[in-house]
């Protein structure tokens, strides 16, 4: 429908277009829950990467000697992005499948190289005789850090996704970063003509900067509600449904998320490991004797000194591997040697748990 005389006052009228341009259609019901301060701090985290960005750029034009003229910049930009960076791309593209079971830790990751880059570029100008060394070095972090912030991505994305938005979601993201990086680079300017004109301004500057941008981004991932399972979220999962007999949603997660140390066990959940190549959980001579015990399900548990492994198939769904999860943890208080081999079964009610969700992060073929 089509206002043709819109009497509402201008500032509703401003509110409501900002909503438009940077927000998705439907907003807020369209979205999942967290999206508006996944936003807030993802502006914020634009920002202050931005304005850091143009005093890496001017301490890079210092270091080099060279007076900030366009055919000059060129010159720089060709031989340190084009050349480290895209270096840098192509060893972090190797590491893609493992950002697909924790994209939250791999962004997180993406901005603290971008920020150690863009610290060496800052850093420079005291070492001028390394300007290369030290540039070419900053860059490579920096095309690493870009690989792995577009490769999770669209995961984000995803998870404030309800109504088959996804497009929408993206391109008003995107928006909102475009908006908050011309901000940024317009403070970057004006910090950098004024307290950050010297080496010792942008040593106070500068770190500030890289804190707020760190911080904003930690806050932005952790307001996301990640709606696939990796072996955090699913152990999470199993010792809340042990403890409560209640399914934990993603929104209930993602606070609880340990984004530093993503591989940790948890107690409740039967301390079980997911990913372990099988030639070390299991023993040759011991495999088949797994197979007979477990021989229609298509996951096998092995108990170590600390922890249990489960290996899946190739074919293993979601709701197989939270089926193995529940074994494991059900026997976790019962009296057995070390090294031994577990064997339960599962009630009805105990096999209630079921995976909605698809499984990343680790999967053995049988």
């Amino acid at each position: 429908m089509k206002i043709v005389d819109d009497s509402r006052p201008v500032i509703h009228r401003m509110i409501d277009s900002f909503l438009n341009t940077f927000f998705p259609s439907g907003y807020p019901y369209s979205v999942s829950e967290g999206y508006l301060r996944y936003t807030q701090f993802r502006a914020l985290q634009h920002c202050s990467s931005a304005a850091l960005s143009v005093l890496s750029t001017q301490s890079l034009l210092f270091a080099a000697g060279l007076r900030p003229t366009p055919a000059q910049a060129t010159a720089v930009s060709w031989i340190l992005k084009d050349g480290m960076q895209h270096v840098g791309k192509l060893i972090c593209s190797n590491l893609g499948a493992r950002m697909d079971s924790e994209p939250k830790s791999w962004r997180i990751l993406a901005d603290v190289l971008y920020d150690l880059g863009t610290g060496l570029e800052v850093l420079s100008p005291l070492c001028p005789h390394l300007f290369l060394e030290i540039a070419g070095l900053g860059n490579f972090a920096k095309g690493m850090a870009v690989v792995a912030a577009r490769a999770t991505r669209l995961p984000i994305y995803s998870s404030f996704a309800k109504e088959g938005n996804l497009s929408d979601l993206f391109a008003k993201g995107e928006a909102i970063s475009t908006l908050f990086n011309v901000v940024g680079l317009g403070a970057g300017i004006q910090l950098a003509s004024t307290i950050c004109s010297s080496m010792q301004g942008k040593l106070v500057v500068g770190p500030l900067l890289s804190i707020i941008h760190i911080y904003s981004v930690v806050e932005e991932i952790r307001a996301a509600p990640v709606n696939t399972l990796n072996p955090q979220r699913t152990a999470m999962i199993v010792a809340d449904f042990l403890k409560t007999g209640k399914i934990s949603s993603p929104a209930d997660l993602r606070y609880r998320e340990d984004l530093l140390f993503t591989g940790r066990l948890i107690e409740d959940a039967g301390n079980v490991k997911v990913g372990r190549a099988l030639r070390k959980v299991v023993k040759p001579s011991k495999l088949h004797e797994l197979k007979q015990i477990f021989p229609e399900e298509k996951f096998l548990l092995n108990r170590g000194n600390n922890w249990v492994d489960m290996v899946l198939t190739h074919d293993a769904t979601a709701e197989d591997a939270l089926r193995g999860w529940l074994v494991a943890a059900y026997a976790s208080d019962m009296e057995r040697p070390k090294g031994g081999i577990l064997i339960v079964f599962l009630t009805e009610q105990e096999a209630g748990l079921h995976g909605t969700a698809s499984v990343q992060g680790g999967r053995n073929q049988l």
